[in-house]
């Protein structure tokens, strides 16, 4: 009988010391003095407005060199500080803060044009002058595509989108159809170890 009594007094004083630690802590975190940056706030604690679509390219149409800005509105009684050091209590209507979303930079050159070049007009050179390698379109045209070899093998690496406009620049694709990413290995790559057997 004893026992049991201990122990019950035991896990009373348990529980009642496990409340009081989370009400401390709620009202540590909610009394806390120290406000977080607004680039920093995770996600849910604000809402990012869609970017505007421009028809012509299917891209945002702010994009400049491959990162387009949003506008984000943080949510409802949350604090931030502005990258000027002020701190501000949202209502839920300001715009706080934006952010940036990567596209594609994008100038004029059609995939289906330039795929529709390639199967037609391959052998005259007609898709390599399109995507501006005048060179390769003027040898492809006096050796007829190279035989048809080189014919088919730019119509695979146009269909591809390994062979792209020769400013640098991406392919116009419909919003919601096929693109490519290109992956590749940096000095920040992370490479997984092979493990011996």
């Amino acid at each position: 009988m004893a026992s049991s009594r201990r122990r019950l007094v035991c896990l009373r004083s348990g529980i009642w010391s496990l409340l009081l630690y989370c009400v401390y802590s709620h009202l540590k975190l909610v009394l806390s003095e120290e406000v977080d940056s607004c680039d920093t706030l995770r996600l849910g604690q604000y809402l990012c407005n869609d970017p505007t679509i421009d028809e012509a390219t299917q891209e945002p149409s702010n994009c400049r060199d491959t990162t387009a800005w949003v506008e984000c509105l943080p949510a409802p009684n949350i604090s931030c500080r502005f990258s000027n050091g002020t701190e501000f209590r949202f209502s839920g209507e300001e715009v706080g803060f934006n952010k940036t979303i990567p596209c594609r930079n994008v100038s004029g050159y059609s995939y289906k044009v330039a795929v529709a070049l390639s199967l037609f007009l391959g052998w005259l050179g007609a898709d390599r002058f399109y995507l501006g390698y005048p060179a390769l379109g003027l040898l492809k045209f006096c050796t007829v595509g190279f035989c048809g070899i080189g014919t088919l093998i730019d119509f695979i690496l146009i269909a591809m989108q390994i062979v792209g406009p020769a400013d640098g620049s991406y392919y116009i694709v419909d919003y919601y159809g096929a693109r490519l990413t290109r992956l590749s290995i940096t000095n920040q790559t992370y490479r997984k170890p092979h493990l011996s057997l």
